[in-house]
């Protein structure tokens, strides 16, 4: 009997009430909807657009602000309007109406958790859109699967949350998989949500290149940096940049474009190489290759308490064992387990296919925390 089902749906409910007024208290509504008020009556003043930089984080701010009441009123509706489907289920004794529900309760519980996680975000650059770099390590065609097999994962997250998602630079593997692609990542709070992916992943698996069956431990680095807009401003010494041109491709062989538009630059003094064949022209290429370069500089001169620059640059000298984040077994038994935070599923499907937020999670508060030492001896 759905009437069952109702009861069951009622008592979950009532527990997500309490959750939902914290988010209230830790929003600060009140306060924000002031700001809002005082930012849109800075807008309506006649000289609001002479200085653009101001006016710009006017309105970025004023979006964030709205985004978030919007947010806490979405979920007191949908709180409201499943109170009303148990009312009307419970009366009808309804089957569809009592799967509507259960629909409904567990998009709600999705939603208060993915609001709960937006509260850690607390870093400068948290808002902004990121841009990730995945590079294959030690491995061989494993390793340029196993890129291909993160790329799909991110791809799929991002999917479930609304991000949008832009190539920028796609190189193929000699037999399969993916060498390297960078991508930016499109969304309010990209970045600080992403920024938990950066550094190396290692996969082990019975491999499938391989004729004798032999498990294989395969490495592939995450590079995670925010997206920065043209207001700031760094300084690079155009001696010091390399630039290399090469033939646009995408992703199945697929040419974008058949000359040589594609750009790569490589920043001399640390290494930094950024690449972009997005666009069509070579001119619009070299400006989003300069834009993740700035970025990346930009984060390095602000970090200014890492010694190293690998340290700063959030990547490794070298993609390979001891170095790694994350772990994803896949045979004998299955098992990602992150070694920062200890957090880990025996769901290591779920996680390829974009299930993350349980490890997004789990290291925004290990950050806020002040990342305890917390690493585990990996044994396999």
């Amino acid at each position: 009997m759905a009437i069952v089902e109702f009861e069951t749906y009622k008592s979950e409910l009532e527990g997500l009430k309490a959750p939902i007024e914290e988010l209230r208290g830790s929003l600060d509504l009140e306060f924000k909807k002031d700001r809002i008020t005082e930012l849109e009556r800075q807008m309506e003043e006649p000289d609001f657009w002479d200085d653009a930089q101001k006016s710009t984080k006017i309105v970025k701010e004023l979006k964030s602000l709205k985004d978030a009441v919007e947010t806490y009123h979405s979920l007191v509706s949908q709180y409201e309007d499943i109170e009303t489907l148990i009312e009307m289920g419970s009366e009808e004794d309804d089957e569809e109406l009592a799967e509507e529900t259960g629909e409904a309760l567990k998009k709600l519980r999705t939603d208060i958790e993915t609001e709960r996680t937006a509260q850690l975000l607390s870093g400068e650059y948290d808002a902004n859109n990121a841009i990730i770099a995945l590079s294959a390590g030690a491995g061989g065609t494993e390793a340029m699967d196993f890129n291909e097999m993160l790329y799909r994962m991110y791809t799929r997250w991002c999917d479930k949350h609304g991000f949008k998602i832009k190539v920028m630079d796609y190189q193929e593997g000699d037999e399969a998989g993916i060498k390297g692609v960078s991508f930016t990542v499109e969304g309010q709070n990209a970045y600080g949500l992403l920024k938990s992916e950066a550094g190396v992943h290692r996969l082990v698996r019975i491999s499938p290149f391989n004729a004798q069956g032999k498990r294989q431990t395969s490495f592939v680095s995450c590079d995670v940096m925010p997206e920065l807009d043209d207001t700031i401003e760094v300084d690079i010494d155009p001696k010091d940049i390399k630039m290399e041109v090469y033939r646009s491709s995408g992703a199945g062989g697929q040419h974008i474009n058949k000359t040589s538009s594609a750009v790569r630059l490589i920043h001399i003094p640390t290494g930094i190489v950024t690449a972009c064949q997005e666009e069509r022209s070579q001119f619009q290429n070299r400006e989003k290759a300069m834009q993740m370069l700035r970025s990346k500089l930009y984060m390095i001169k602000q970090q200014a308490h890492a010694e190293k620059l690998s340290d700063i640059r959030g990547d490794v000298k070298e993609i390979a064992w001891g170095s790694q984040i994350r772990s994803y077994v896949l045979q004998p038994y299955t098992m990602v387990k992150d070694v920062r935070t200890g957090e880990e599923t025996g769901n290591a499907q779920a996680v390829l296919d974009g299930e993350i937020d349980n490890f997004i999670s789990a290291y925004l508060r290990w950050l806020k925390l002040g990342k305890p030492d917390r690493r585990v001896a990996d044994s396999e």
